[in-house]
C-alpha cells in the first residue's frame, strides 16, 4: 500500500502538550489504560487487559484455544505455543501464568524436545491439541506446513506425542489457517487461504470439475499476486478425528481465515478482499458467506472473479466492506445478552473492528445485519474465542506487530441467562439440507427428487439440487437436460451438464437454449440463461460457424440491456464470439454515464469513507480511490473487447485508444494501471501494424513507467537501501550535524516520501496538512526525526480524527470541521476535505479522540541515512536553499 505522509506530526507543540495528548473518554473524567481507553463497546459490556506479549518477548499472538483444564494456549504467528492459566473475572490476582511449550517425545530430555510453532490454527478437541502449523521449516522449527496432533499420552500434563495428520503444501498469510470443531462434535473442519494447494481429498461435495469459467479476457494481477493460483481456490474441508478420511466441502475462496457454525449447525466464513482491486468491476469486498454443502463463491485470478448474481456460485449473506478478515466466531456459550449469544462474530484487522452479524433466517438461508460490537484505533485483531466463563478473550497483533490479550464480559442489566429457545429451521433449510445428503456420490432416486428443485426460486435450494444432480451418473439425467422445457430448469441443467460433459455435447445445449424466449424471464433467470451460454463456450470453445452464427444472432439483439450484469455477460460472450457488432455497442456504452455499478465500493454494510481515518497506513489509498475512483463498467467494458477483431473502423479506433489515455488519469487499487495496461498492450497486438505507434501514444504509452504498473513521476526515487527506522537510530544518525547536505537531494526526497502530496513549502505543495515553511525555527531536527518515526505519539487537535459514538452503536470516526447546534459536521477524507458528513448530536453518547495519526508509520524507510540527513535538512531549512544550514561545515 503507498504510504502517504500525511501530517509532520512534530507540529503537534504549536496546540497541545504531552502531557494533554493522554485523550479521556466524554464518559468519564478519569484517564484510563490507553490500551482500554481506546476501545468503544456496547453499553453494558466491559474489557480487561490482560497481558502483552510483547514485554515478555513472546512474538505476536494470532491463534488461541481453551483446553479441558480452562487454561488458554496460544500461538506466536512466528515462533512458539503458550499455556497461560488466566485469573478469573473479578480476581485480585493481576497477571496469567504463563509457560512455553515444548513437546518431549522420548525418554531423555537432551533428545526429544521439539518446537512447535508458527501456528494459524488452535483447536483442543478429543484430549488432543490439534496445531496448524503455517510455515517452511527451519532448524528451530522444523515441522513444516501442515495439520498436527498433540497429545499427552502419560498424563504427566505435558504433551509428549506428535502425529501429522496431512501435510498441507503453502504458507504464508493465504495459506493454511484454523481448525474448528462440527456441530455435532465428532468431527473437524479445516480452512486454507488460496495459497494452499488442495491435497487429494477421500470425498468431494463439490465436484471435482472446477475451472475458470469466464469468458472475460483473461488478465491475471499485474504486480504478479496469485498469478499462479487457480480453482478451486481458498477450501474448506472436514476430518474425522485421527485425520484419516478428508471431504472437500467447499472452494472458492480467497483468504478466509476462520468459521464457525450457529444453532442450526450452519457455517459461516468472513473471506477477505483484493485491495489491490478497489474500484475495479470485479472487486468483491469482505463479505460473510453462508457456506452449505458442496458450495462454490467464485474467487479466481486477476479479474477473472465470478459476479455473486451468476447461479453456479453463492452469494454473500453479507457484504461488510474494505478489511482484512481474520477470525470468526459464534456467540455460544457466551454470558451475554441473549442477541450476542446467537451472533456471529466476524474480526477485521486492517481497520480493529469486531463486527456481530446478526442472523435472520430467509428460506433455505440466512440475511444478515451487521453491529460494530468492539472497535478500537489502532486494534489489529487476529483471534478470539469465547472462554469457559463466558467472557470473549481476543488478541491482537500479526505481521510482528505487538500483540495484546484482552477480555470482555458483560456487566450490564439484561439477563445473560443461556438462550434455550432454539431456532427452528425454515422449512427451505430442511429441503436443501435433504438435497444435500445426496452430495456424497451416486444415490438411487437423487435425481428424481432433485430435478424438480432445480426451478425452485430460493438459490441455496436451486443450487444444492444441481450439485445433487451432477453426483449422479451423466446416463442418468443428460437427456433429461435435452428434453427440458422448463427454461429456469433447462438453463441449471446446462450449466451442470456442461461442467460434466465433453464437445460432443455442446451442440445440442446450445440449440436447446437458443429455444427459450430470454426476454420473457425475470432479470435473475435472464442471468441463469447467458450464464449457461458461457459455460458451454467456457467448457467446450467456440462452435462451428452455422451454430456460432445462431448465437450472435440470438444473443446481439439482446445487447446492450438494461442492467450491469447482462451486459458484463452479453458483452464477453459476443466478443469471445467476434461478433461484429459488438465493439460499436461496447464503445457507446463505454461513453455512457449511466451504470449501477459506477462505485463498487458503496455496496457494503460499512462504509468506504468511514475506514479511512481508522487506520491511515490502508485508509490513504482509499481516500485516494474515493477522490477520483473510475467508473467500474467502463473499466470492464474497456477490457472487454480487447481481443475482438472484427467490426472496428478507424473512428472506433480512435475512440478506444483514446479511452485508454483517459483511464489512465483516475486513482483506484494499487493494481489499475497495470490491469488496464495489459488490456491496452493485448489491443494493440490486433492494429495495423503501420498504425502501432501512432495508437501506442494515443492510447498513453508515454504516461507510463517502463514496467507498465504506474504511471512516470518526475520525482527522483530513493537511492536506499533504506531499514526501518528506529528512534535510538536519531543520535548516530545527526552525530555529525546536518551543514553543508544537499539541497537538490533533500528536495527530492520531500517529494519521494510524498510529503508534498499533503505538506506545502514555500508555497509548492497540497494543503492536507499543515504548511511546513517554518517547521525549522520551531524544532530541532531531532525533535523532527522523532515526530516522523513515532506519528502516534503526539498528535495536535488541529489534525486529530474524533471517533463519534452513536446510539445505535455504530462509530463515526472523522474530523471535526464545523460544529452547529444541532450537529457536528466532520470530513473523512483528507484528500478531499470538502466533503462532509453532518452527524447529529442527539445520535451521538460519546466522543473521543483518536490515537492514530494520519501520517502511517515508515514513510522514511526507503531512504538511507545520507538522503534521511538530505530531507531532515530540507526541513530544517523550510525549503530555502540559502539558509546557513547548506554553507559548507566548518573544518
Amino acid at each position: 500500500m503507498t504510504r502517504l505522509f500525511v501530517v509532520l506530526i512534530v507540529t503537534v507543540l504549536l496546540s497541545i502538550s504531552c502531557e494533554d495528548s493522554k485523550k479521556m473518554d466524554t464518559a468519564g473524567n478519569q484517564e484510563q489504560d490507553p490500551k482500554l481507553a481506546k476501545l468503544k463497546l456496547q453499553p453494558g459490556f466491559k474489557a480487561e487487559h490482560l497481558y502483552s506479549p510483547a514485554d515478555n518477548d513472546q512474538g505476536s499472538w494470532v491463534a488461541m484455544t481453551f483446553d479441558n483444564k480452562d487454561r488458554l494456549i496460544t500461538a506466536d504467528q512466528y515462533g512458539a505455543l503458550y499455556r497461560m492459566e488466566i485469573p478469573a473475572i473479578g480476581s485480585e490476582e493481576l497477571q496469567p501464568k504463563i509457560e512455553k511449550l515444548k513437546i518431549q517425545t522420548g525418554e531423555t530430555v537432551a533428545d526429544s524436545i521439539i518446537q512447535m510453532g508458527y501456528a494459524q490454527g488452535l483447536l483442543y478437541a478429543f484430549n488432543s491439541l490439534y496445531v496448524m502449523v503455517n510455515h517452511r521449516g527451519n532448524d528451530e522449527f522444523e515441522k513444516t506446513s501442515g495439520l498436527y496432533r498433540l497429545q499427552d499420552t502419560d498424563n504427566d500434563d505435558q504433551y509428549d506425542k506428535i502425529s501429522l495428520l496431512k501435510s498441507l503444501n503453502g504458507a504464508g498469510e493465504h495459506g493454511p489457517h484454523s481448525i474448528v470443531l462440527s456441530p455435532d462434535g465428532e468431527s473437524l473442519y479445516v480452512i486454507a487461504g488460496n495459497h494452499t494447494d488442495l491435497p487429494e481429498m477421500d470425498a468431494y461435495r463439490l465436484p471435482k470439475v472446477w475451472q475458470n469459467d469466464n469468458l472475460f479476457p483473461e488478465v491475471k494481477d499485474p504486480r504478479g499476486h496469485a498469478n499462479r493460483r487457480g480453482a478451486p481456490a481458498g477450501w474448506i474441508a472436514n476430518i474425522d478425528p485421527e485425520g484419516k478420511r478428508w471431504e472437500l466441502v467447499s472452494a472458492g475462496f480467497r483468504n478466509p481465515f476462520d468459521l464457525d457454525f450457529n444453532d442450526q449447525g450452519d457455517m459461516f466464513v468472513y473471506d477477505s478482499d483484493m485491495e489491490w482491486d478497489l474500484g475495479m468491476p470485479w472487486y468483491r469486498p469482505t463479505r460473510i458467506c453462508h457456506v452449505t454443502s458442496g458450495s462454490e463463491f467464485g474467487w479466481r485470478t486477476g479479474n477473472g472473479k465470478w459476479s455473486p448474481a451468476y447461479p453456479d456460485n453463492l452469494s454473500p449473506v453479507l457484504n461488510i466492506g474494505q478489511g482484512s478478515p481474520t477470525n470468526v466466531v459464534y456467540g455460544r456459550g457466551a454470558k451475554f445478552p441473549v442477541r450476542y449469544q446467537k451472533s456471529i462474530y466476524a474480526f477485521d484487522w486492517s481497520f480493529g473492528i469486531i463486527y456481530a452479524i446478526h442472523l435472520q433466517p430467509n428460506g433455505s438461508s440466512y440475511e444478515g445485519e451487521r453491529e460494530e460490537f468492539l472497535s478500537g484505533i489502532p486494534l489489529p485483531l487476529t483471534d478470539g474465542v469465547i472462554g469457559p466463563d463466558g467472557a470473549m478473550y481476543f488478541m491482537t497483533g500479526g505481521r510482528r506487530l505487538d500483540s495484546d490479550l484482552y477480555r470482555v464480559h458483560y456487566v450490564g442489566d439484561e439477563s445473560v441467562t443461556a438462550a434455550t429457545d432454539k431456532t427452528e429451521l425454515t422449512e427451505g433449510n430442511k429441503i436443501r439440507r435433504e438435497l444435500e445428503t445426496y452430495h456424497s456420490g451416486p444415490k438411487e432416486g437423487a435425481v428424481d427428487f432433485a430435478w424438480p428443485y432445480l426451478n425452485n426460486e430460493d438459490r441455496f435450494i436451486q443450487y444444492a439440487a444441481r450439485v445433487a444432480i451432477e453426483h449422479q451418473p451423466l446416463s442418468e439425467w443428460q437427456n433429461k437436460v435435452y428434453t427440458e422445457k422448463d427454461p429456469v430448469t433447462l438453463a441449471q441443467g446446462v450449466i451442470a451438464l456442461a461442467r460434466h460433459g465433453s464437445k460432443s455435447h455442446q451442440p445440442k445445449l446450445i440449440n436447446a437454449l437458443l429455444g427459450v424466449d430470454l426476454k420473457a424471464l425475470s432479470p435473475q433467470h435472464q442471468v441463469d440463461l447467458l450464464r449457461a451460454f458461457e459455460l458451454t463456450l467456457a467448457r467446450f470453445g467456440v462452435p462451428a460457424a452455422s451454430l456460432k452464427n445462431k448465437v450472435i444472432n440470438y444473443l446481439s439483439p439482446l445487447y446492450p440491456a438494461k442492467t450491469d450484469v447482462m451486459n458484463q455477460l452479453l458483452s464477453k460472450t459476443l466478443a469471445f464470439l467476434n461478433d461484429p457488432t459488438v465493439v460499436s455497442k461496447t464503445l457507446a456504452l463505454l461513453e455512457s454515464k449511466e451504470g449501477e455499478n459506477t462505485d463498487v465500493m458503496a455496496n457494503s454494510a460499512t462504509e468506504a469513507s468511514d475506514l479511512i481515518l481508522r487506520n491511515p497506513q490502508y485508509g490513504m489509498d482509499i481516500a485516494l480511490t474515493l477522490k477520483n475512483m473510475p467508473p467500474a463498467q467502463h473499466t470492464y467494458y474497456g477490457m472487454v473487447i480487447a481481443d475482438v477483431e472484427k467490426g472496428w473502423t478507424p473512428a472506433l479506433r480512435e475512440k478506444y485508444f483514446n479511452w485508454f489515455k483517459k483511464a489512465f488519469t483516475f486513482k483506484a487499487g494499487r493494481s489499475y494501471i497495470g490491469f488496464i495496461d495489459k488490456a491496452r498492450k493485448k489491443a494493440l497486438t490486433h492494429v495495423p501494424k503501420d498504425k502501432f505507434d501512432y495508437y501506442d501514444k494515443l492510447s498513453g504509452a508515454d504516461l507510463l513507467t517502463s514496467s507498465g504498473n504506474a504511471l512516470v513521476s518526475n520525482a527522483v526515487q530513493p537511492k536506499g537501501p533504506g531499514k526501518s527506522w528506529k528512534v535510538e537510530d536519531i543520535e548516530p544518525l545527526l552525530a555529525d550535524g546536518l551543514e553543508g547536505r544537499d539541497y537538490e537531494n533533500g528536495k527530492n526526497m520531500f517529494a519521494a516520501t510524498t510529503c508534498i502530496t499533503c505538506h506545502s513549502m514555500r508555497g509548492e505543495g497540497a494543503n492536507i496538512g499543515p504548511d511546513l515553511t517554518q517547521l525549522g525555527t520551531r524544532f530541532s531536527p531531532e525533535d523532527m526525526l522523532k515526530a516522523i518515526i513515532e506519528p502516534n505519539d503526539v498528535i495536535s487537535d488541529q489534525y486529530n480524527s474524533i471517533v463519534y459514538t452513536l446510539k445505535d452503536g455504530k462509530s463515526v470516526v472523522g474530523r471535526l470541521m464545523n460544529e452547529t447546534e444541532d450537529s457536528y459536521v466532520v470530513s473523512q477524507n483528507p484528500y478531499a476535505p470538502d466533503l462532509t458528513r453532518e452527524i447529529p448530536k442527539d445520535q451521538v453518547t460519546g466522543t473521543k479522540h483518536s490515537s492514530i495519526s494520519w501520517m502511517p508509520p515508515g514513510t522514511v524507510n526507503r531512504l538511507n541515512a545520507e538522503e534521511l540527513k538530505d530531507l531532515l535538512a530540507y526541513l530544517a531549512a523550510g525549503g530555502d536553499p540559502d539558509s546557513p544550514i547548506y554553507k559548507e561545515a566548518n573544518n
